[in-house]
């Protein structure tokens, strides 16, 4: 696992925990809440990467930030793919204006 990946769960579960001690519950009621053992719960909030995501999304659904998921992957902020199209315009581009020079040679030789 990447150490960026890695980093960023271990704070999820710290913040998990952190919901949850803010909550005064025990780790034995957020696990029964969560349908999880007490050692999966520590895991969690641990961020260990073995934790299903089904886990993390639940225990999340519990602090009522559920709906901030689908965020984590909004297209509009994927700066990967974002770099990519322009890569791909700029490709286009250069295709369009070598097209554009040939054809004005060949009108001119014409």
């Amino acid at each position: 696992m990447p150490p960026q990946a890695a980093k960023a769960l271990a704070e999820l579960g710290e913040r998990l925990a952190l919901a949850r001690l803010r909550r005064k519950q025990s780790q034995r009621a957020w696990a029964q809440r969560l349908g999880v053992s007490v050692p999966t719960l520590a895991s969690m909030e641990r961020g260990e990467p073995g934790v299903s995501m089904g886990v993390y999304a639940t225990a999340l659904w519990i602090m009522g930030r559920a709906g901030a998921l689908p965020d984590l992957a909004d297209p509009q902020q994927d700066l990967g793919a974002l770099e990519a199209d322009v890569r791909v315009a700029a490709q286009e581009r250069q295709l369009r204006s070598r097209r554009g020079r040939v054809a004005r040679a060949a009108k001119d030789e014409a």
